[in-house]
């Protein structure tokens, strides 16, 4: 990778989150771009400064982690969010996955592991720490929903139903105004979301609800 990966830190914990900013600093191929102690603050920043990734802490005052994830995802979907946190609470370590984020690491990772996950989550992989990956495992599939169609959001079910007319992500874009890279990560997110590997196969699962009259 020749470009580098540009982070966000968001840390209520000023000595905590000046380390991190250390840390990912000492890494040629990442490039902090900001820093911020809350969640307000997090999206203002994250809407000018259009990081590649976000560090984000998950209890923080005011907004908390989950709810700045969730909005920092629908205002920026190209940018990936990484929780970094001390709770190993597998409720929370489900509400970050279904706000957005893309790895959920344990504060007491080492600066070695935090810039790998960094760049990990950057190229697109999902992350768990290693101690809570099994628990978080057996949730999920336990608290699959009976319709994956009811994982989407209102924009993505757009999309969809633009995908299924047979559009392209360049004319997805030009009709709902949104540029051909950020349609490109929803459509990533629905066909994750779906369990699908493919367009086609999205565009098929379409096809079959509205024969059968499924909303």
């Amino acid at each position: 990778m020749t470009e580098q990966i540009r982070v966000l830190v968001v840390d209520d914990h000023p000595l905590f989150r000046q380390g991190v900013v250390h840390s990912l600093g000492s890494d040629p191929k990442l490039q902090v771009v900001g820093e911020t102690s809350s969640g307000e603050d997090a999206l203002r920043l994250a809407r000018e400064l259009l990081p590649d990734v976000v560090l984000l802490d998950i209890s923080m005052p005011g907004w908390s982690g989950l709810v700045t994830a969730e909005k920092i995802n629908v205002a920026c979907p190209a940018t990936t969010i990484v929780m970094l946190t001390v709770s190993e609470d597998k409720d929370k370590l489900i509400a970050a996955f279904k706000a957005g984020a893309r790895a959920y690491v344990l504060k007491g990772v080492s600066a070695r592991e935090l810039t790998n996950v960094v760049q990990t989550a950057a190229a697109g992989e999902v992350y768990v720490s290693p101690s809570l990956a099994a628990e978080m495992l057996v949730s999920l599939t336990q608290g699959k929903a009976p319709d994956p169609l009811q994982e989407l959001t209102e924009r993505e079910r757009n999309i969809l139903g633009l995908i299924g007319s047979g559009l392209m992500n360049r004319e997805i874009g030009e009709r709902l105004f949104l540029s051909e890279k950020t349609i490109k990560h929803y459509v990533t997110n629905i066909l994750q979301k779906l369990q699908v590997r493919s367009r086609v196969e999205a565009a098929l699962l379409v096809s079959q609800r509205e024969r059968t009259g499924a909303r």
